[in-house]
């Protein structure tokens, strides 16, 4: 009886798939509208409108750590229908709060990527420190000397500019301000000697020579600035903090549905105009694999945890 009623729900799973989908589908969104997330989902979503031949609606749900969305998924019909627009910052919120509503890992399957973007380590154009090993060696021979300003405690801005602190044993005051317009204020007018910040929004002030690219801080360097290193490539062997964005369903749903929507997906960031309009917001569009995704997840959770224990933040 047992085998039949596994068969049963088999054949209605796989029957679910194959008229899927049949209505619109959602995207929630954990921040508002107008930023790097929202708008990278809203381009892939429109592809993926054309590609299923029905609408995927994308539904904005900011929140702090994005908690209001991901428990809205997490709740949700495991039926393919609601998604959520995933980051990095899932995995530093799985850390940052003391306790929350749904488990990251159990409660959703992983569905692809959407796209990374760089974190920039920059510093004023007038700076003294005319490289990232320049600026290294200063502030290991001047410990306390040296602030790096970041946007608010426990962004991924933040938190990789405390792995930088750590990766180079360095003595350094990590400076939070309340985002990016302060962080370049602070940079430009001298209260900071660097600044860690994802590259899109610094890249009119580098292309104007108000601020200096020292370094990026992904495992390749940027398509955007070819001649700039990584921070790996400065001699921090293995160093990697990036910013991503990804989708992912409820768990328990359907896995021919988890693999229509990765092709869908895939399809999407394949397409040049979908890669071009991401390329102007700074973003490179990449895929994955469901498994990719999850390792990906994981992978963060372990690894902002960690820096949030060094850095002593206070879980929320």
């Amino acid at each position: 009886m047992i085998r039949l009623a596994l068969i049963s729900l088999a054949i209605s799973h796989v029957a679910f798939a194959q008229n899927f989908p049949v209505k619109p589908i959602k995207i929630i969104v954990p921040f508002g509208p107008g930023g790097i997330a929202d708008l990278t989902a809203r381009i892939v979503a429109q592809k993926m409108s054309s590609n299923l031949g029905q609408g995927v609606i994308v539904e904005n749900k900011p929140s702090a750590g994005g908690i209001v969305a991901a428990d809205m998924v997490a709740k949700s019909e495991p039926d393919g229908y609601t998604l959520l627009l995933m980051s990095n910052g899932t995995a530093i919120s799985a850390n940052l709060f003391q306790k929350l509503p749904y488990d990251t890992l159990k409660d959703f399957e992983a569905l692809s990527t959407l796209g990374f973007f760089d974190i920039a380590i920059v510093v004023n154009d007038s700076s003294k420190h005319p490289d990232l090993k320049e600026l290294i060696l200063h502030a290991q021979t001047n410990p306390g000397k040296l602030n790096i300003a970041s946007i608010n405690i426990g962004s991924t801005q933040n938190l990789a500019a405390e792995l930088f602190k750590f990766s180079a044993n360095m003595n350094v005051q990590v400076v939070p301000f309340n985002g990016t317009p302060a962080v370049i204020t602070a940079l430009r007018g001298g209260q900071v000697d660097a600044a860690v910040e994802i590259l899109g929004p610094l890249v009119p002030q580098i292309r104007s020579k108000a601020i200096k690219l020292l370094a990026v801080t992904g495992s390749k360097r940027s398509s955007y600035f070819p001649d700039v290193p990584t921070v790996s490539e400065v001699g921090l062997k293995n160093f990697t903090a990036s910013s991503w964005n990804g989708l992912a369903a409820p768990a328990k749903t359907p896995v021919a549905v988890v693999n229509m929507l990765n092709k869908s997906i895939q399809d999407a960031l394949n397409d040049p105009e979908v890669k071009s309009k991401l390329h102007d917001l700074y973003v490179e569009g990449q895929s994955s694999s469901s498994k990719e995704m999850k390792t990906l997840l994981e992978n963060d959770i372990k690894r902002w945890g960690t820096i949030i224990d060094r850095a002593h933040i206070p879980k929320q």
